[in-house]
């Protein structure tokens, strides 16, 4: 493995793979690598001769508000997880090479922002989509690799992709979910033991909608009943919202059918967790949780 950290690098990088006949794919992170990015990493090396996997905090997509002082931060482990992982290129990147100047012009994400976590967290897409569209045009990758547990990124992502006739083909991999089914994320390491026990619920309480869809529940008021209702077992947990949603468009949807998506936000102290089921699918490709 090879690790990189101009632009200028990482893209003489790509084009000598891609002379050379390689297909590459990328994997864009913020670090703090868990299973979750390193399934990502798999998937990669499955659609992909070369992996580049990039580590960057990007500034531009935290609120004031909001936690970028100290998301976790963990180079050298980040590094050998990576390398153990089959990583061929790791590029890391400081904020002056990504913004040399700062950024005026930004990727507006529309009208697919304006529900889930989009109102919640303003400016959030923006500063998401301006800095994949950013990699993307310095990694230059065949393919990229984003995780179905951040839903309406991948689907701004995809839309943004084909909207602007990127050249990159999006996959989006399944959800990756400890024993107990909570969905892996980075902002995890925040939970205290007893915030990590009431977390447990969350893929509990997708669980219940999806129970609700496949008894034969068809009104979105249904749906959201269940999953509020498993929610509130755990007092230590905050809701912040349930939606059920058109997977494409991402606007409510009622009654709801096969393939829409039932996502929720909810806090367990100071820390915001997300996660996502599609109805009819279940918890696909998470054996915990299937059915």
């Amino acid at each position: 493995m090879i690790e990189l950290a101009s632009v200028a690098e990482i893209r003489a990088w790509s084009r000598a793979q891609r002379r050379a006949g390689r297909r590459v794919g990328c994997v864009p992170t913020m670090g703090c690598l868990h299973e979750g990015h390193l399934r990502l990493v798999d998937r990669a090396r499955e659609v992909a001769d070369v992996v580049a996997l990039s580590i960057f905090v990007n500034p531009l997509q935290f609120g004031p508000e909001e936690d970028l002082a100290r998301y976790p931060r963990d180079l050298p482990r980040d590094r050998a997880a990576a390398e153990r992982r089959g990583v061929d290129c790791l590029f890391v990147p400081s904020v002056e090479q990504m913004y040399p100047r700062p950024a005026r012009v930004t990727v507006d994400p529309g009208a697919l922002a304006d529900h889930l976590c989009g109102p919640r967290r303003p400016g959030h897409f923006a500063g998401v989509l301006t800095v994949v569209a950013k990699l993307f045009h310095v990694i230059e990758p065949d393919v990229a690799v984003f995780g179905r547990k951040d839903a309406q990124q991948a689907q701004l992502v995809r839309r943004m992709a084909a909207d602007l006739s990127f050249p990159v083909e999006i996959d989006v991999a399944p959800t990756v979910r400890e024993p107990d089914g909570l969905a892996m994320s980075s902002r995890n390491v925040y939970l205290s033991p007893a915030e990590r026990r009431a977390a447990a619920t969350i893929p509990q309480a997708l669980q219940a909608g999806h129970a609700a869809f496949q008894a034969g529940a068809r009104r979105a008021a249904e749906i959201l009943q269940a999953v509020t209702a498993t929610l509130a077992r755990a007092p230590a947990l905050r809701p912040e919202y349930v939606e059920v949603v058109d997977p494409e468009s991402l606007t409510p949807i009622d009654p709801v059918e096969a393939g829409t998506l039932l996502a929720l936000a909810v806090r367990a102290g100071t820390t915001r967790l997300i996660d996502n089921v599609t109805l009819g699918n279940g918890l696909r490709g998470d054996p915990t949780l299937d059915g």
